[in-house]
């Protein structure tokens, strides 16, 4: 598929404040059907004339245009294939029609590139749709950007060109022109189109914003913070893209025994032609019934019947925000069997808040000392829980001190330099030694009875204090987990890094029974090849960078877009754009739901062909309904597959779902 960001015509500059409507490839617009429309006109002009007993010259120029314009353009793709060394089911199919014109059967011939070109249009027709869904999303990204310039003044630019590090203003009612970070303003913007989240969001200075996202009632200055091109929406394209090209196992599968089952039928077919002659037959009707076997034997509903169920399935799930980077990602989600849930920003919101401050004897700290102490070491750090350290500082008005040799441990902590002191804020079980540091484990433990996650600050090895942080479970988690235990036939297991108290607290919130704490990355991988080891095929669901080792080692892995660390989305075979927790079971159903659909097209064009192939060579088969037999299986194959399209084609899982 040819890249939908270098197709995009521009939009006029007012539009870039509302909602552009859907665009929809109009049916004409593809050449496909141009040629297939062109032919179905000359073929209905000649049948009558032919029909009636026309003039020779007439119905034979109308027919002659009829195989021209629908037969020329896989004529000369399966030539160029020819070429190759490849053999193309299209030229057979172009091979059999002009056969059957050389023996006198010219309308049967006519009515086989018709039908063949209608086709083509419709598997054409099926990749256009998905085109589509990354063209709507392109809609929602604005086309201009008012940025600001040092001194002060406006411009209007095209907002592609805009750079990491201009200023941007955004005025009520506008879409945001780039993804960045307040710096001046406060209003609720609507990003549903990006997360998923039905209300607007309050936004702040320091809060990030998604391009194509519509500003509320407040003014917005924001500074950008992305290139365009790597923005949320552009990746949602890329994705899209990137996976509408790839193939799957067993479209892969199909397309290796093509080559030798089309070189076997061309074989079989002079066989079905020359043995009648040898026993005496005439010419003309050993010719038929070898161009019938050809075109009835032909595998182009084999072929067509894996891409459009998962191309369909691929363009409903990137619609619900789960983009699948691949054919293969798609059908790979819907054979496992056993899945990991991380904890944090996965199982739960990501967004996690200070609860506790307990400032330890010694450390010469109040409780507002500790929180400036550990967020000024957290404030360069990605993860949820450091977020949270910062957002209680700032919630409270402290001013954070600028830190140097920032290091960070995934799954461990942070290291950095503040006010001339090391600071390091991480996990307890890392950091403290329970031989000598008991009271501080007291500290610790009733943090952690309490169901909250600990985490310890250390001044230059020693410590000062424990902060105590809860999250709160994302509202479709139960949900989730129930879902997934009934397609999977096991309950979920979660993974991670905390400790064992708090990840079993919020476990059985859950409805999850086993549970992995306390882990290091290279513990979590350890775990999902024990798993593969036992022959299961393991979904990891996760979010972070100490996630991202798993998520690569699993059989498929998918991450949480909102909150995820670049390390994980692009580690991960599949990304939950609007972080909604319930989509994943969503995806793994309708996975199953188009490797079903995948071996019901198997089945119907192995019947179509078996019976029409027995009844050509076993009695006498007519050409016009060979040729409606076979054509008419592929396109039934080719709708059966498009049926995922449908919004009913999504699954829902709720609550009180059974």
């Amino acid at each position: 598929m040819s890249s939908v960001l270098d197709q995009r015509p521009a939009r006029p500059a007012a539009m870039s404040r509302s909602v552009a409507p859907r665009r929809r490839t109009r049916l004409l617009a593809l050449p496909e059907a141009r040629w297939a429309l062109a032919a179905l006109v000359l073929f209905l002009l000649a049948l009558p004339v032919y029909l009636l007993g026309g003039p020779a010259w007439l119905w034979g120029t109308l027919f002659a245009a009829t195989y021209a314009t629908g037969g020329w353009e896989p004529g000369w793709e399966g030539l160029k294939a020819l070429k190759d060394k490849s053999l193309d089911v299209d030229l057979l199919m172009v091979v059999a029609a002009l056969g059957a014109a050389t023996i006198g059967q010219v309308l049967d011939g006519a009515l086989l590139i018709v039908i063949f070109a209608t086709s083509g249009a419709l598997e054409a027709v099926a990749t256009a749709r998905t085109a589509d869904s990354v063209r709507g999303l392109l809609d929602l990204a604005p086309t201009t950007a008012t940025r600001l310039l040092p001194d002060g003044t406006e411009e209007t630019i095209d907002a592609q060109t805009l750079a990491v590090g201009d200023t941007v203003l955004v005025r009520p009612g506008e879409r945001v022109g780039a993804d960045g970070q307040v710096i001046d303003g406060t209003s609720d913007v609507d990003q549903a189109t990006i997360t998923g989240e039905p209300l607007p969001v309050a936004k702040q200075v320091g809060d990030e914003v998604f391009a194509g996202t519509v500003n509320g009632t407040g003014a917005l200055r924001v500074r950008v913070e992305r290139d365009p091109s790597d923005s949320a929406i552009a990746r949602i394209v890329r994705m899209v893209e990137e996976a509408s090209e790839t193939k799957a196992p067993t479209q892969l599968f199909i397309e290796k025994i093509e080559q030798r089952y089309s070189i076997g039928m061309v074989l079989a077919t002079l066989t079905v032609f020359g043995i009648p002659l040898v026993f005496g037959d005439e010419l003309q009707p050993a010719l038929l019934r070898a161009m019938t076997f050809m075109i009835v034997a032909s595998p182009c509903a084999v072929v067509l019947s894996t891409m459009p169920p998962l191309l369909s399935a691929i363009a409903n799930a990137g619609r619900h925000g789960v983009l699948a980077k691949s054919a293969v990602v798609m059908e790979r989600l819907g054979q496992i069997d056993t899945v990991a849930l991380d904890k944090t920003g996965t199982l739960t919101e990501g967004t996690p808040y200070v609860t506790d401050l307990r400032s330890l004897h010694g450390g010469g700290l109040d409780d507002d000392g500790l929180l400036r102490l550990a967020a000024s070491a957290e404030h360069p750090s990605e993860h949820p829980l450091a977020r949270a350290v910062v957002a209680a500082a700032r919630d409270r008005g402290l001013a954070l001190a600028d830190v140097g040799g920032f290091t960070s441990m995934p799954g461990q902590g942070v290291t950095a330099t503040v006010d001339g002191h090391t600071v390091t804020v991480g996990a307890p079980a890392r950091l403290l030694d329970r031989a000598t540091h008991e009271p501080h484990q007291k500290a610790v433990a009733e943090l952690e009875d309490a169901g909250r996650t600990a985490v310890v600050v250390l001044r230059d090895g020693i410590p000062v204090g424990v902060l105590g942080i809860g999250d709160r479970l994302r509202p479709d988690a139960v949900a989730t987990v129930a879902a997934l235990t009934r397609l999977t036939g096991r309950a979920p297991v979660l993974l991670t890094g905390d400790n064992e108290r708090a990840a079993r607290h919020l476990a059985t919130e859950a409805g999850i029974t086993e549970v992995r704490a306390g882990l290091l990355p290279q513990d979590k991988v350890a775990a999902v090849k024990e798993w593969e080891a036992q022959g299961r095929r393991v979904l990891v669901v996760g979010d972070g960078v100490n996630d991202a080792p798993a998520l690569a080692a699993a059989h498929s892995g998918i991450a949480m877009g909102r909150a995820g660390s670049d390390l994980a989305l692009e580690t991960a075979d599949a990304v939950v754009v609007r972080d909604e927790l319930a989509t994943i079971p969503s995806v793994v159903q309708l996975s199953r739901t188009a490797r079903r659909l995948v071996i019901q097209n198997l089945a119907i064009a192995g019947a179509f062909i078996t019976v029409l192939v027995a009844w050509d060579l076993i009695g006498t088969l007519p050409l016009p309904l060979g040729v409606a037999g076979h054509e008419g299986s592929t396109v039934i194959v080719g709708l059966n597959g498009l049926r995922l399209l449908r919004e009913a084609s999504w699954p829902r899982f709720t609550q009180d779902a059974s």
